[in-house]
């Protein structure tokens, strides 16, 4: 099967496909294999394969492959909370990587998973918009209830034109809570539609923390931090509020009562399954920036850190 490895820590171009045997059924004991049609390019993936948690990863090195969301067809049945999904389900979800630490991605055709990573894709979804859900949405999901704010509270959410932030908005919003949106210029109307009572351009830390301030005077009780700014914007949180981080190297030292915490998306069968609903049901708006063969994975990287268009970029597979 064909497989895209990072062959060194680097940039793009240390990206290269090659083949590798295909699994066979019941190599690795309770894991199902997936048929992968689409694969998700995080910025997970491009922080991996810059080298940035090498020390952490270690003695995981090169080659390896990168890869979290997947959608694709069940080749194994597999158990599920409503039951059995037979042979040839379409299904979608995450593979944690960066926890699991096996270098067993989602840029190959077929993956091993085990069966409470993965949901049923409803009919009339597509398998690149199904791979574009699974970890931004889930990981937006668990961040928002880490807050715990009530109703009625104040959330600053920083790059809501991101994946993650945008799913964090709605989820926000959804809660009942006033939400503050850093965003790319051009972004406020659709944020807007998504929940958003305000939107603060991106800039500096100064200039970010002066536009919310003249929203929230005391400082915001939340802090849901898509962009990684991690300290940055910090002073935006009121002594006492919350501020969730979404990566390890990218979390801030609590200061005047804030609590901070850690979230890294953890698989969840049944939230994944109700999420890929909502987007069924247009409850829950994702969007895809660009669709690319798995060849040109290198310039799906290239893409992906240049910001060009705000979604998900996915692989087709």
């Amino acid at each position: 099967m064909r497989v895209v490895e990072v062959t060194t820590y680097g940039g793009p171009e240390v990206l290269d496909m090659v083949r590798r045997p295909e699994p066979a059924a019941g190599e690795r004991p309770g894991r199902v294999r997936v048929r992968l049609h689409a694969a998700g390019v995080t910025i997970t993936d491009l922080r991996i394969r810059a080298g940035l948690y090498a020390d952490e990863l270690s003695p995981l090195k090169p080659p390896f492959v990168l890869g979290a969301d997947f959608a694709g067809k069940l080749l194994d049945p597999a158990p599920s909370p409503e039951g059995e999904l037979p042979v040839g389900t379409r299904v979608a979800g995450f593979v944690p990587w960066y926890t699991e630490r096996s270098g067993e991605g989602t840029y190959a055709e077929i993956v091993q998973v085990e069966p409470g990573w993965l949901a049923p894709i409803p009919d009339d979804i597509e398998f690149t918009q199904a791979a574009s859900v699974p970890l931004a949405a889930v990981t937006a999901h668990q961040g928002l209830a880490r807050l715990a704010l009530p109703s009625g509270s104040t959330v600053l959410v920083t790059g809501a034109s991101g994946v993650v932030g945008r799913f964090a908005v709605q989820f926000a919003a959804a809660a009942g809570l006033n939400v503050i949106a850093v965003s790319y210029p051009g972004d406020e109307s659709e944020l807007k539609v998504l929940g958003a009572q305000h939107c603060v351009r991106r800039g500096d830390g100064e200039e970010i923390l002066a536009a919310v301030r003249a929203v929230a005077p005391d400082g915001v009780d939340g802090l849901f931090d898509g962009a990684l700014v991690s300290e940055t914007a910090l002073p935006a949180v009121r002594n006492g509020g919350a501020f969730i981080a979404l990566a390890d190297d990218r979390t801030p030292v609590p200061v005047r009562d804030i609590r901070v915490e850690t979230v890294l998306g953890r698989p969840d069968a049944v939230l994944l399954a109700k999420l890929l609903k909502q987007v069924q049901a247009r409850e829950l708006i994702t969007r895809v920036a660009d669709v690319m063969p798995l060849e040109e994975a290198s310039e799906a990287h290239r893409r992906a850190e240049e910001g060009r268009r705000p979604g998900r970029i996915i692989l087709m597979i």
